[in-house]
Order: structure tokens, then C-alpha cells, then sequence
């Protein structure tokens, strides 16, 4: 199990969405990260738990999904 910090390049690279994006979901979905002076850091199994849970999913999608 890895547990280094990882950088926001670092896990955009993981999940495969822009910088921008792992930002947002930041201050609009709550992601799991930790920010250390200037830097966001995330802990790669706190994102693969929030990303199972559907905290990127976007609820409009997710609501057309469940009819």
C-alpha cells in the first residue's frame, strides 16, 4: 500500500481529469485532501474511497440513473 502524499499532478495523472477539475471537486464535493502551506496533497486510498463512494459523480446524472 502506498503512503506517500500525492501531488494535485500526481492525482489527476491517477484518475485521468485535468487539474481544474481535481480543484473543483475540491471546494464543490468535499475530495479528500489536505492542504500543506501552498500545496494540496491527497493520500491515494482516501481518493479511491471517495471516488467508490460516487463523490464525483455528478447528481444530475446520478439522479436520471436511479429512475
Amino acid at each position: 500500500m502506498e503512503y506517500r502524499w500525492l501531488s494535485v499532478d500526481e492525482i489527476s495523472e491517477y484518475l485521468g481529469v485535468r487539474r481544474d477539475t481535481i480543484y473543483r471537486w475540491i471546494n464543490d464535493k468535499g475530495m479528500p485532501a489536505h492542504k500543506i502551506g501552498r500545496l494540496w496533497k491527497f493520500k491515494k486510498v482516501h481518493v479511491d474511497e471517495w471516488v467508490e463512494q460516487c463523490g464525483a459523480a455528478d447528481k444530475a446524472k446520478q439522479s436520471d440513473s436511479d429512475e
